[in-house]
C-alpha cells in the first residue's frame, strides 16, 4: 500500500476550505454567526443605538441581541456608552476595514466586474480616473466583437470629452470641478465636442440627476460610451467604469438598455473598494 510517507513529494495541497464545500448553503452556515454579523452592520448603519431599537429593528429578542452586543464587546468591535445606555461600533472594527482597505486595489477590484459587464452589455468595459486634469484609463476588457474601442492602460484623455470624464466631472465638489475646468480650454475633438462652460455645466447637472454620462461621439467620431461614477467611503468620486463602441451597437435607443448595467457595475465596484454609493432618488 502506498503512504504518504512513502511519497514524501505527494504532499497535501493547502487550501482555502474544504473540498466539496464550495456552496453557501445553510448545512454550511454558522447561524449564530450569521445572526452576530446580522447585529454588527445593523449597528454599523444605526450607530448609537438602545438594544431596545436595536432588537425591535431586527425582530430578534433582547437577550439575544444582548449576548452577541457582549460577545462582540469583547472583542473591541462594538462598545457600550453607560452614561447614554447606547451601543456604538468599536475602533476594532476601524482596524480591521483599514486593513481591507490597504489590501484593496481599485484595479485589482475592478476587473471581475468589468468582465462581467463586457458579457452583459457585448461591449468594451474601461475603467478611469481623474489625474491631473485628465482621464487617465487604467484598465479595460475588450469586447470580442470585430469593431470595438480601444483604450489601453496608460492612455489620457480630456474630462470634458469623455464619458467617465464627464461622470467624474459631474460629482466633483464645486471647487474642484471649477478649478479643473478653468486651467484648460475645452477643445473641440470633433463636432459634436461640448466647447462651452454654460453648455458642460448644464450637462453634468443632467448627469448627477440620470446617475450616468454619455459620450455622444464628443472626442472620437463614430464611437459612443457610456459612464457612471465610482465612489470612496466618503462618497467622493474616485474612478468611473463605462462602456464604449461603435455608434451602429450603441447607438441612441442602446443608451438606455446598457445605461443600467454600467450603473450597477459603477455600484458594485464602490461597494468592492469599501466605498458609499449616492443614495437613489
Amino acid at each position: 500500500m502506498e503512504t504518504q510517507e512513502n511519497h514524501p513529494s505527494r504532499e497535501r495541497r493547502a487550501r482555502g476550505r474544504p473540498r466539496g464545500w464550495d456552496d453557501k448553503t445553510a448545512q454550511n452556515t454558522i447561524k449564530s454567526l450569521d445572526r452576530a454579523m446580522q447585529v454588527f452592520e445593523y449597528l454599523s448603519e444605526d450607530q448609537g443605538t438602545t438594544l431596545t431599537r436595536l432588537a425591535d429593528g431586527m425582530g430578534q429578542s433582547p437577550a439575544t441581541v444582548y449576548r452577541i452586543l457582549v460577545t462582540l464587546e469583547g472583542r473591541g468591535l462594538v462598545e457600550f456608552d453607560p452614561d447614554e445606555q447606547v451601543w456604538h461600533i468599536g475602533p476594532r472594527a476601524f482596524v480591521i476595514g483599514a486593513r481591507f482597505l490597504r489590501r484593496t486595489s481599485l484595479v485589482e477590484r475592478a476587473r471581475p466586474i468589468m468582465r462581467k459587464l463586457m458579457e452583459v452589455t457585448g461591449e468594451t468595459a474601461n475603467l478611469g480616473v481623474e489625474k491631473e486634469g485628465l482621464v487617465l484609463f487604467l484598465s479595460q476588457v475588450e469586447t470580442h466583437a470585430s469593431i470595438r474601442a480601444f483604450f489601453p492602460p496608460g492612455t489620457l484623455s480630456a474630462l470634458h470629452a469623455s464619458g467617465i470624464g464627464k461622470a467624474l466631472l459631474a460629482h466633483m465638489d464645486r471647487d474642484r470641478l471649477d478649478r479643473l475646468l478653468s486651467a484648460r480650454d475645452l477643445q473641440a475633438f470633433t463636432h459634436s465636442t461640448i466647447t462651452r462652460q454654460d453648455a458642460l455645466r448644464d450637462s453634468l447637472s443632467e448627469i448627477r440627476a440620470l446617475g450616468y454620462a454619455v459620450d455622444h461621439e464628443e472626442r472620437n467620431e463614430g464611437m459612443r460610451c457610456i459612464a457612471a461614477p465610482v465612489f470612496d467611503i466618503n462618497q467622493e468620486v474616485v474612478a468611473g467604469i463605462s462602456v464604449s463602441g461603435p455608434t451602429t451597437r450603441v447607438n441612441p435607443a442602446a443608451v438606455q438598455r446598457l445605461s443600467q448595467p454600467v450603473i450597477e457595475a459603477a455600484r458594485d465596484l464602490t461597494l468592492a473598494i469599501g466605498g458609499r454609493p449616492l443614495a437613489v432618488t
